[in-house]
């Protein structure tokens, strides 16, 4: 049996990891998860000042892909987010910027972006 996997970009901040996880496995019907995390992916991607943060998560998320099979990256941001204390519509606006980003490196895989509000809920951005 094959298993299927998923890639979760998100903030190293431990309240939002099974929330992502659940809401990624449910969603597309998945065994497993990769997770790949950094203080505010969402800025570190959109800024695009540190480079080394940037190719770090793109080997990973490319391990993902190609060994793992994932065949979706969910990319979050999150309320009161420690390493980006910004309100949620910047941040959404960060998040956006981050999956023109995600679908620049050509993995030919669903990308989505999520927003994890104030209980910790996921809410799915358009």
């Amino acid at each position: 049996m094959k298993l299927r996997f998923g890639t979760s970009i998100n903030c190293m901040d431990g309240r939002i990891q099974f929330p992502v996880i659940d809401y990624i496995k449910r969603k597309f019907c998945l065994d497993f998860v990769d997770v790949i995390t950094e203080p505010s992916p969402n800025k570190i991607l959109s800024q695009g000042n540190d480079t080394l943060a940037i190719e770090r998560i793109k080997k990973c998320v490319e391990l993902s892909v190609t060994k793992h099979g994932s065949g979706v990256i969910a990319i979050s941001a999150h309320h009161d987010c420690a390493g980006n204390p910004q309100e949620k519509e910047y941040q959404i606006k960060q998040l956006i910027a981050s999956i023109e980003v995600v679908k620049s490196w050509t993995f030919g895989v669903n990308i989505i972006g999520l927003w994890i509000d104030e209980q910790w809920k996921v809410n799915e951005i358009e």
